[in-house]
């Protein structure tokens, strides 16, 4: 499943980033990386955001970027 499909404040594991370069080191900057814990925190009401907290970060996502980031519920 990918973060667009967790509930909010559901917990999950990073298990695989599907992505060109640029955003795994964008990502990876944040703190987005493989058997990393996180939480989605809040949804735009049209589902095209999301707010995510992985660590003591709050990061917004795209949803397209959030599609290509694999989770795993804990």
């Amino acid at each position: 499943m990918c973060i667009n499909d967790l509930e909010i404040n559901k917990e999950a594991k990073i298990v695989e980033i599907n992505c060109d370069d640029i955003l795994r080191n964008r990502l990876y900057s944040f703190g987005v990386i493989k058997d990393e814990k996180l939480v989605v925190t809040a949804k735009s009401i049209a589902k095209k955001t999301l707010e995510i907290k992985i660590n003591q970060s709050k990061i917004a996502l795209r949803s397209s970027e959030a599609s290509k980031i694999k989770v795993e519920i804990c």
